[in-house]
């Protein structure tokens, strides 16, 4: 009995490995980015809620005040972030596909400013405001 079922060729060839340190890297990089978008999301988050706050509590000021420059800062500093962090992981991808990573200290230090500078807004704002409401009235 003739079979008409030929086996086919099969590709003797082993599939690729991939060096576990490399995959381990771009692994790293890629919760180094996540992380970086939980930050922003953050950033953003808080400046929409000092957007919002005024909602809440209206002030008793004529003039606007300072609070949506603050809040407008916190998302723009968060929406900048998600920008620069998505060009930093394909950048740092690269480098590690080349084998040519060297961390870079530029990203640490503008980040760590524009926080020190947004918490800084923080505290003027917080210490210029007035603690108690009844303050703000101005007697006729």
């Amino acid at each position: 009995m003739s079979s008409t079922f030929k086996p086919t060729e099969t590709n003797t060839e082993k599939p690729k490995k991939y060096n576990s340190s490399r995959v381990r890297d771009h692994l790293a990089n890629e919760r180094t980015y996540l992380a970086w978008m939980r930050t922003a999301i953050a950033l953003m988050g808080f400046g929409v809620l000092i957007l919002r706050i005024r909602a809440f509590h209206p002030p008793m000021l004529p003039r606007p005040g300072y609070g949506w420059k603050l809040g407008l800062l916190f998302s723009v500093v968060g929406l900048l972030t998600v920008l620069f962090s998505t060009q930093h992981y394909f950048c740092v991808r690269r480098d590690i596909d080349e084998d040519t990573y060297e961390p870079s200290d530029r990203w640490v230090i503008l980040f760590s400013l524009a926080v020190t500078l947004l918490g800084a807004g923080i505290i003027y704002f917080v210490s210029t405001s007035a603690f108690n409401p009844l303050e703000l009235m101005v007697s006729e």
